[in-house]
């Protein structure tokens, strides 16, 4: 017998009682936004106790309804809906952003009912959208997700690239909420209230666009009712709202952004109590999930077959990273690929051409690409690939920061970095991706020097928590490793040594390519060194490279195609920090390159071979 649902007193009481929790928490924290807490009440009301399908018991289960709160400065709301619910303590709410409590001032995925981090605005529409391909396309599964972005945060261009993609994958289990609340930070929004506006903008998009009274439960309830029939293309429900809804002299007024009530805050109490019908318990229903999805395992994921590979043979690295994509695949169906309509260059079209569930073309939208890998991976559901010109990901930056922030197991694979992609000039040139992807909380990242090593780096990064970057080059250059050579992340790997070795020389990608051919030159001229690869650059090998510093005469040459901030030399030498009487001499890319032939730039800017014996004979001499 199906239970009756939430009435709609109980709905305008649970409204009321997430304001006073908002008012409440943030009174206690001297900080916080309980006027735009307040604007989102009565939806929060109407979808966690009407609308959405969802196991209070398991907060995180896949087969529940997903909600994004993308303005995460209205987290007071939230929480208080979760109060509600019974899964917060009401108490706790007096520790509200204070330390130790998981109760923070934006949500992260500390607390077991937020999926991801959110409070950098623009971001949620992407991990919703990310959210409900994977519901329509990968698990066939009847949940639905809801994201609730501010009518301020639409300026973002980060939220369009989220709305054309959700228009093109026809997402109709996706619901976008607009919280049009007219207000900002320090003045009106862009739109205000014209409301016919962003229903024009979103239908343009082909969205099914309703404008409904925020704050009216009864409209609510039957705007997301509608929703849920409409077939083809998401919903929008354009919500007109109020900035302190129902705090009197407060509500829709300036100035009260980022602020608590202060000395109002108990005058605005005791007229939101009188507002409650209902003061005692209240009867409410949370509907459970049409359908169970089934469990999935994506542990231990194994390349189907070992590389195979000749020695010396040319290839480029990014041609590996399809194909061991698709190896995975063949052990795992739930790898996914997606890629910014660069995947006949990155080689993920191996993933396209293998199965279309697989791959997913994001276009050239780097921020929702990377917002997108975070919604199909939230919950353990796939393990997400997303690829591009490595230089390209320095616009989503702020979203590779923020899935750290969410804990998201995501994999991003950069090709085309350094000058040596050669005439395609410096906007084109990945120089500073090592640095930025080894400023990431608990990252990992892998500098693969040849295909071996590419298809081992995409197997370790499939079954790495965090997030991983695999950087790979353009240009051919020779198979260094055997097939069944071992990589472990943080071990390095010797490539070329004698018994005598003067110098040790780090190097990863073209320029290890490019040391050993001064290696061999070097040892025909009676100049012994040893020539190390570090595989990966976080974590960096700090034992191994002690050791063959040590058996080198404490003499380091580090050459790198990447600027010298951040990348291999400054990973070498946190490393020996602490370690005395090593010398090091660091060779980078020194400033803004420009066009012109590989070879000519790699010569231009002293990593090249020839180059490289003059700076081992410097290094020797000193």
């Amino acid at each position: 017998m199906a239970k009756t649902p939430t009435d709609f007193q109980t709905l305008r009481d649970l409204a009321t009682r997430i304001r006073i929790h908002s008012v409440e928490s943030t009174a206690a924290a001297s900080s916080g936004h309980p006027t735009t807490s307040s604007s989102i009440a009565e939806i929060l009301s109407v979808l966690f106790f009407r609308t959405m399908r969802y196991k209070v018991s398991a907060p995180r289960d896949p087969s529940s309804d997903r909600f994004i709160l993308s303005k995460g400065h209205a987290a007071p709301a939230l929480y208080g809906a979760w109060v509600e619910n019974g899964v917060v303590q009401e108490s706790d709410l007096k520790k509200l952003r204070q330390l130790g409590c998981d109760l923070e001032g934006h949500p992260t995925p500390r607390l077991n009912f937020i999926d991801v981090g959110t409070g950098s605005l623009g971001q949620g529409l992407a991990v919703a959208a990310g959210m409900a391909y994977l519901g329509k396309y990968i698990e066939e599964a009847t949940y639905r997700v809801f994201c609730l972005i501010g009518d301020g945060e639409s300026a973002e261009g980060s939220i369009w690239e989220s709305v054309n993609f959700a228009s093109y994958y026809h997402l109709d289990n996706l619901v976008l909420i607009l919280d049009a609340n007219r207000l900002g930070q320090t003045r009106a929004t862009m739109v205000g209230h014209d409301l016919e506006l962003y229903k024009k903008r979103l239908e343009a998009f082909d969205f099914n666009a309703i404008i409904v009274d925020g704050h009216d439960v009864e409209a609510l309830v039957k705007a997301f009712d509608t929703a849920a029939t409409v077939k083809g293309k998401p919903t929008a429900l354009i919500a007109k709202t109020y900035k302190g809804r129902d705090f009197p002299n407060i509500e829709d007024k300036e100035n009260w952004h980022g602020k608590p009530l202060g000395g109002e805050t108990e005058r605005v109490i005791k007229h939101l109590k009188s507002l409650i019908k209902n003061p005692g318990k209240l009867n409410y229903t949370i509907p459970a999930p049409l359908s169970e999805v089934p469990a999935v395992n994506i542990s231990n994921i194994k390349l189907s077959s070992p590389p195979n590979y000749k020695q010396g043979q040319m290839l480029a690295t990014r041609q590996a990273y399809g194909t061991a994509l698709v190896k995975l695949t063949e052990s795992n169906p739930r790898v996914v690929a997606l890629d910014g309509e660069m995947s006949n260059s990155t080689f993920s079209e191996a993933m396209k051409k293998y199965g279309p569930t697989n791959f997913i073309e994001c276009f050239i939208a780097e921020q929702n690409l990377v917002g997108i890998a975070m919604g199909i991976s939230c919950r353990d559901r796939t393990v997400a690939f997303a690829s591009t010109f490595a230089a390209f990901f320095t616009r989503a930056f702020d979203q590779l920061r923020m899935a750290a922030i969410s804990q998201s197991n995501i994999n991003i694979c950069g090709s085309h970095c350094g000058v040596s992609i050669g005439e395609d000039g410096p906007s084109q040139m990945a120089l500073e991706d090592l640095a930025m992807f080894r400023s990431i909380p608990g990252s990992t990242v892998f500098y693969p020097s040849d295909v071996v090593a590419v298809e081992r780096a995409v197997e370790l990064a499939a079954n790495t928590k965090g997030i991983t970057f695999i950087r790979t080059a353009r240009a051919p250059t020779a198979v260094v490793y055997p097939n069944d050579q071992i990589f472990e992340i943080g071990k390095s790997n010797v490539v070329f040594s004698s018994p005598k070795d003067q110098v040790l020389i780090i190097a990863a990608g073209v320029t290890l390519h490019e040391s050993l051919l001064a290696a061999k030159q070097l040892a025909n001229s009676g100049v012994a060194v040893r020539v190390l690869d570090p595989f990966t650059i976080k974590p960096i090998d700090k034992i191994g490279i002690v050791k063959n510093a040590r058996e080198c005469g404490n003499k380091i040459l580090i050459i790198e195609d990447h600027y010298p901030e951040g990348g291999i030399g400054e990973a070498v030498l946190a490393a020996l920090a602490e370690e005395v009487n090593i010398y090091v001499k660091h060779i980078a890319i020194p400033r803004v390159p420009r066009s012109g032939k590989p070879a000519d730039l790699l010569n231009y800017y002293k990593i090249d071979a020839k180059n490289i014996v003059n700076h081992v004979d410097e290094v020797i001499r000193k």
